[in-house]
This record gives C-alpha cells, sequence and structure tokens, in this order.
C-alpha cells in the first residue's frame, strides 16, 4: 500500500464530500468522492483505495443498512416477489437489447456488445471474457463509466421524478460503543463468511445481515453514529472514482458513445419498471427507482441510505440481479456463437 497515494485519495475524497455537502447535492458525501476523485484520476494523479479499507467502509454502510429493518419491512416483503420478476424482465431486456445497440451503432463484435452492455457483476463478466475474443478493455471503460454515470444520475432522476424533496427518515439515536462494538464484531465475521461463499458484495451484505438480525430481534437500538457512517460513504466514493486511474482522455472519448447509449437505455428501462412496481405494489417510487437503477451492488446500497429508501429492498434487489446475470450472461454469449 502506498500511503502517499492513500493520502491523496483521501484528501480528495473528503473535499469532494465537503464540496457537495455546502452545494446541496443530493448523497454529498458518496457523489462528492466519486466525481472529484473520478477528475483527479483523468489528471493524471494516481488514486487509490486498498482492499482493506475499502471492505471497512463496505461493512460500515452494511451496518447502517441493518438498522433500518424492522418488522413492518418484514411483513411488506411477502408483496416483493412480483418486483422481483419485475426486475428481471427490465435486466433481460438491458442486457439483449444494450447488445443488440452497441452491434448495430458501435460495431461492436459479439462478445464485446454483450459483456459491455451487462448490468453489473464486472468482475464476473471480464472472467467470462478471458474465454472469448472480447475486447477487455472496452469492456472495463464501458462499465466504469455507465457506474459513474447512474451513480450521478440516480439522485437527481429520484429526485425529479418523485416531484418533491425527499422525506428525511426520523433519526435513530446512535448505538452506544459496547452494541457497537459487538455489531462491528458480528458484521466482520458474517461478511468474511459471504465473502469465502462467493456471495456478491460480501462484506456489505453480512454486514447489513448482522444488522437486520439484531435490529430486527431486538437485540441493538440505534444507528451506526455519523463519525463513522460518513467515513463510510467517502470510502466508497472515493473507491468509484479510482476505477479511472491511468485512463487517459483518449480512450474515455472512445468509450464514452457506448456507455452513453447504456446508461440511457438501463436509465429508460429500469426506470418504467421501477414505475410499474411502485404503482402495482403500492412502494416508494424513490426505493424501486433506487433498486432497479443498474449500478454496483454497494453503491446502490449506499444510494438507498442516503435518500432513506428502503436498504433491504433496495438490496435484494440488486443481488438478485447479479445473481440473475451469472445465468443470462453466459446464455447471450452462447445465442451469438
Amino acid at each position: 500500500m502506498d500511503v502517499r497515494v492513500l493520502g491523496q485519495t483521501l484528501a480528495v475524497g473528503a473535499s469532494g464530500a465537503g464540496l457537495a455537502h455546502v452545494l446541496g447535492i443530493p448523497a454529498p458525501f458518496l457523489l462528492g468522492p466519486a466525481a472529484l476523485v473520478t477528475l483527479a484520476a483523468l489528471a493524471g494523479l494516481r488514486m487509490d483505495v486498498p482492499p482493506g479499507l475499502r471492505n471497512a467502509g463496505f461493512v460500515l454502510i452494511g451496518m447502517g443498512m441493518g438498522s433500518g429493518v424492522t418488522p413492518e419491512v418484514i411483513h411488506a416483503a411477502a408483496r416483493w416477489p412480483l418486483s422481483l420478476v419485475l426486475l428481471l424482465l427490465a435486466v433481460a431486456a438491458i442486457l439483449w437489447g444494450g447488445g443488440w445497440a452497441l452491434r448495430r451503432v458501435f460495431g461492436l463484435d459479439h462478445p464485446t456488445s454483450i459483456l459491455s452492455a451487462a448490468p453489473g457483476h464486472l468482475s464476473y463478466v471480464l472472467s467470462l471474457g478471458l474465454d472469448t475474443k472480447a475486447d477487455l478493455p472496452q469492456v472495463a471503460l464501458v462499465q466504469s463509466l455507465r457506474v459513474l454515470a447512474l451513480t450521478i444520475l440516480t439522485p437527481p432522476l429520484v429526485l425529479l421524478l418523485e416531484g418533491e424533496a425527499l422525506v428525511p427518515a426520523a433519526p435513530q439515536g446512535p448505538m452506544g460503543p459496547a452494541m457497537l462494538a459487538a455489531l462491528a464484531a458480528a458484521a466482520l465475521c458474517i461478511g468474511l463468511g459471504f465473502r469465502r461463499a462467493g456471495i456478491p458484495a460480501g462484506m456489505l451484505m453480512g454486514a447489513m445481515a448482522a444488522s437486520a438480525i439484531g435490529h430486527g430481534a431486538g437485540w441493538l437500538e440505534g444507528a451506526v453514529p455519523q463519525w463513522l457512517a460518513v467515513p463510510g460513504f467517502v470510502l466508497m466514493g472515493s473507491t468509484i472514482g479510482t476505477r479511472f486511474s491511468g485512463i487517459d482522455v483518449r480512450m474515455i472519448l472512445r468509450a464514452l458513445g457506448g456507455a452513453s447509449l447504456l446508461t440511457g437505455l438501463a436509465v429508460a428501462v429500469s426506470s418504467l419498471a421501477a414505475f410499474a412496481a411502485a404503482r402495482i405494489l403500492g412502494l416508494p417510487l424513490s426505493a424501486a427507482l433506487i433498486a432497479f437503477a443498474p449500478g454496483g451492488v454497494e453503491t446502490m446500497a449506499a444510494m438507498a441510505l442516503l435518500l432513506h429508501a428502503d436498504p433491504a429492498y433496495v438490496a435484494l434487489h440488486h443481488v438478485v440481479r447479479i445473481f440473475a446475470l451469472s445465468f443470462l450472461v453466459p446464455l447471450a454469449l452462447g445465442r451469438g456463437r
């Protein structure tokens, strides 16, 4: 780990968070670092967050997400299967429709177009690409631009389509030191187990599971203190920005057209599916939009927490999307051979 690089990354990320907060940008502690670290990386500065510190941020966010699980949320989950069906239809439409558009408009070959169009699961997508003739640098760059665009566009899209500012949830008091330490230990253990089992976003989902069980059973009370929660979001946003380290502007411009097309398609399809889910099931539109937005699992889970959407609903949909892609992407690749 290069301490100097880490220090400048965190300094840029913290500056972005402060600036976004002052400007009143939605989800400032996530979007501010993501945007400013991205700009710093494109300007040639080395930006990096080591895996251990990145996972610490995921654990903090997961602990905060689980604190919102209540008996009422569990009861409402009985209405979610239809929402998951709509999600799967949206994922399939983005995957096949995006792949077709990339081939027709930009002349990409079949493997590159499908892997570029996959709405998430980047590590899995790139591993599949090793067994094909896909242009992997192109795939990685298009996917990174797509995730960054969705991260920046989702909050204002939620505010625009809701028609009014989101109303913050009633704040919980912070957990006491003993409860916080016990939860952190359980979150770390379960997160490591989830990651070893190959569960997507294992550290975040394990921490959320530990917190949800503890809060749902009445063993824990209160939220993660702000002095811990805010650094978790800053780490997440900074991590998103580091994906552009070492990439020059010419490479960005070559991939920008495909990323823009895919982002537009993803926003349109996922918004329609979210509208349907919200209307049919009586769900808050803000939660449905974040749940259906095909960004990173960790990023959108953090977004749900910052925008006061139901974190359990959002997290479930993003994990199902990732698992669905494990089957749909090989199927889409095979049909083009």
